[in-house]
């Protein structure tokens, strides 16, 4: 194996100053011209660092001492921040989140996609960057003979047993804790990952954002929930207006937090929010944006791209629940959407009836299957809409829409770096990026959303 020619050696000190963030948050410094990664520094702080591993382009680093801190540097709120790793920009102020969040996808869209002429936007923040997700699901064990429930601790499976999260809906850490509470009082055992023993695997709270209902899921290894009837009422006391409890059983040996099957142990088995007026009605195991605020603002300005005057026909590819299909409808002649999960394509159908949109199509598959069959069928969009998972669009997919030719395609991003190498492939393909709006759905977390359009040329 060829040694590794580095300026520095593994467990030296040396003292850097940084220059730029990965897009994971870690700070870039230099020794030699050599790359070091270091989580906690900022842009334009200066500290003393031990090297802990080295590869043949780059390595890693923590901080040992920081010396002259960035102007942008703030005391995170959270007690628990330096140990958990469900956060990674708590130390810089928001300001200083909405430049890293702007400069990560610049610097793809001219890096990658090659487009430095095409305008990116400053990021759509939000006025109060914390307490928007309305999902919370923790593991829940045993520590020093009592029940814990939180986050993983950073690069372990050691829970944090946590009373809040600052990024949660303060009704989800309530809801949490009291779950956790009466399944302590009712000698229900925490699931032990080790010996695949004990029954109470996770707890997850859903909220409604806009209308407040509130939902408590009990995932379990086992079918049976010891002194269930009493831990519902116990639940249902702790938690007054509870609207719904699921218990979902996953008895695999797995890291997969649901199982297949879900009963109801009191109250409705979906509840119900808003966005931007649309009702959507939402299960236990329902893919729903879990910042509605900001989904608001991101389909907003797709919407906005997307030009409807009333006469399109549109493609939402990875239409999931329906949620941006939806929208689309209100300005569309016709809306089409497909998404390989049939449950998510079943909650679809319901929304759509749920707000009497007839206009919407919803068909269970592969995007890049379904979509052309389509097309054979003489269905010819104006406008097709992608939300793809991090991995961005399948290939076959962009050949798709390649073959199409829409006169519009809106590209909703999670990871900019896929967004940034598809926008060259449609590019290529005769198309032309006209603006990228990124959209922080995710504050106090290294996650950027973006919205692209493109226009036929």
């Amino acid at each position: 194996m060829a040694k590794i020619q580095a300026p520095v050696k593994k467990g030296e000190t040396v003292h850097v100053s940084v220059a730029d963030l990965t897009h994971e948050g870690k700070g870039v410094a230099k020794v030699d011209g050599y790359p070091l990664f270091i989580e906690g520094i900022l842009p334009g702080e200066t500290g003393e660092i031990e090297v802990t591993k080295l590869n043949k382009g780059y390595g890693f680093a923590r901080l040992i001492r920081l010396e002259q801190a960035s102007p942008e540097r703030v005391e995170p709120p959270c007690p628990v921040y330096d140990e958990c790793g469900g956060c990674q920009l708590q130390h810089l102020s928001y300001t200083g989140q909405m430049e890293m969040k702007y400069n990560q996808v610049r610097n793809v869209i001219d890096r990658i996609a090659k487009l430095p002429h095409v305008p990116v936007h400053p990021v759509l923040g939000m006025d109060d960057p914390w307490r928007y997700r309305n999902k919370a699901q923790v593991p829940v064990g045993l520590s020093g003979g009592r029940i814990v429930a939180g986050f993983y601790k950073k690069r372990s499976h050691e829970i944090i047993d946590m009373t809040e999260c600052l990024i949660q809906h303060e009704e989800s850490d309530a809801i949490i804790q009291k779950v956790k509470d009466v399944c302590a009082a009712h000698g229900v055992m925490p699931y032990d990952e080790q010996r695949h023993k004990g029954v109470l695997r996770h707890v997850m709270a859903r909220i409604g954002y806009q209308t407040g209902e509130k939902m408590a899921v009990l995932i379990t290894r086992t079918h049976e929930l010891p002194n269930k009837d009493a831990i519902v009422e116990g639940i249902r006391a702790a938690i007054p207006g509870i609207t719904s409890i699921v218990q979902n059983v996953n008895p695999d040996k797995t890291n997969v937090i649901f199982g297949s099957q879900t009963q109801t142990l009191y109250g409705e088995n979906v509840i119900y929010d808003t966005i931007g007026g649309i009702k959507f009605a939402i299960s236990a195991r329902s893919f729903y944006q879990v910042n509605p605020v900001q989904t608001e603002v991101l389909y907003n300005r797709a919407l906005e791209y997307a030009g409807l005057t009333g006469e399109e026909t549109v493609i939402d590819a990875y239409c999931g629940i329906g949620t941006i299909s939806l929208f689309l409808a209100q300005k569309a002649k016709q809306v089409y959407g497909v998404e390989i999960v049939p449950q998510a394509i079943e909650d679809a159908k319901q929304n759509a009836e749920l707000n009497g949109i007839t206009n919407a199509y919803f068909e269970a598959g592969k995007a890049e299957e379904v979509i052309p069959a389509w097309f054979k069928q003489g269905i010819k969009p104006d406008v097709i809409v992608v939300d793809p998972p991090r991995k961005g669009c399948d290939e076959a997919l962009l050949d798709t829409i390649l073959k199409m030719k829409p006169k519009k395609v809106v590209y909703v991003s999670c990871n900019p770096g896929t967004l940034a190498r598809d926008l060259r492939v449609l590019e290529d393909g005769g198309y032309k990026t006209r603006e990228v709006q990124p959209v922080d759905m995710f504050p106090q977390t290294v996650h950027v959303e973006a919205v692209a359009v493109l226009e036929l040329i």
